[in-house]
C-alpha cells in the first residue's frame, strides 16, 4: 500500500536521510546503548541537521508551512533491548520550563524535560518525521499506521481498537537512510522486533507555531 500525507496522514521519503547517515550513526555511538528511547536536546551538531535543508523540508511541506523541529528522540531497538509498543496517538509535548496557561496539563518529567499534554489541536497541528538508521523490513519491528485516523480528533482509550478496524493498519517498511513522515495525531504501533538485529530510528517532532501563554518547545 503507497501512502501519502494528505488523506492517509503518512508518507515514505526513499532516501532523504542518505546523506546525513554518517553523522547520524556517530550521534547514535554516542549516547547509551541501553535505554529504550533517549531524548536528545542541546546539540548543536543535531540541530543544523534538523532546522534547515531536506528534513525540515519535508515537515514544511507536510503541514504547510515553514516548520521547525521541537522533541528528537532516538529509539534503539536491539536483541537486549526489545520492546511491543501498543496503539496509540502522541498526547504531549515537550517544554523549557512549566507555565500555567489554560488548556495545558497533566505535566510529567522525562529525562529531566518538562513535558505537557496541550490542547488536541496543538498535536493535530504537528508532524513527525522517523529517520532510520537501519533497515526495517516486516520482522524488524516496522512502525504500523491506521490511515485516515489522524483526522477523528482526539480518541479516547476504550475506542482506539474500534478505530483501528475501521481505519485497517499499514505497515512502514523502510531502508536505511528512508524517512517515514506522519501525522503526530495519528494512531500507530510497533511490534518487538524478531530480526535479531538492530532498529534505530530518530524520531523528530516538527511545529510550524509558537506555543501560547510564554511556553516555549523544547526544541534540539
Amino acid at each position: 500500500m503507497t501512502l501519502h500525507f494528505e488523506p492517509d496522514g503518512a508518507a515514505r521519503h526513499e532516501g532523504a536521510a542518505l546523506p546525513l547517515l554518517d553523522s547520524l550513526h556517530a550521534l547514535a555511538a554516542s549516547v547509551p546503548p541501553d535505554r529504550a528511547g533517549i531524548r536528545l536536546h542541546g546539540q548543536p551538531a543535531l540541530a543544523a541537521l534538523l532546522e534547515h535543508g531536506s528534513i525540515a523540508a519535508i515537515a514544511s511541506s507536510c503541514l504547510g508551512a515553514p516548520a521547525w523541529p521541537v522533541r528528537a528522540v532516538l529509539f534503539d531497538k536491539s536483541p537486549g533491548n526489545n520492546w511491543a509498543l501498543g496503539w496509540h496517538q502522541d498526547r504531549t509535548v515537550a517544554v523549557r520550563e512549566r507555565r500555567s496557561v489554560d488548556g495545558y496539563g497533566t505535566w510529567s518529567i522525562k529525562q529531566g524535560i518538562q513535558h505537557v499534554e496541550p490542547p488536541f489541536a496543538v498535536i493535530a497541528g504537528m508532524a513527525t518525521l522517523r529517520i532510520h538508521l537501519d533497515p526495517v523490513p516486516e520482522d524488524n519491528a516496522p512502525l504500523l499506521v491506521a490511515p485516515g485516523s489522524q483526522r477523528l480528533g482526539r480518541i479516547p482509550e476504550a475506542a482506539i481498537a474500534g478505530a483501528v478496524a475501521r481505519r485497517g493498519t499499514a505497515v512502514c517498511l523502510a531502508a536505511a537512510g528512508d524517512v517515514w513522515a506522519y501525522a503526530t495525531a495519528i494512531l500507530h504501533a510497533s511490534a518487538v522486533s524478531t530480526s535479531g538485529g538492530r532498529r534505530r530510528v530518530l524520531q523528530v517532532d516538527y511545529a510550524c507555531t509558537p506555543l501560547p501563554g510564554g511556553l516555549e518547545w523544547l526544541g534540539v
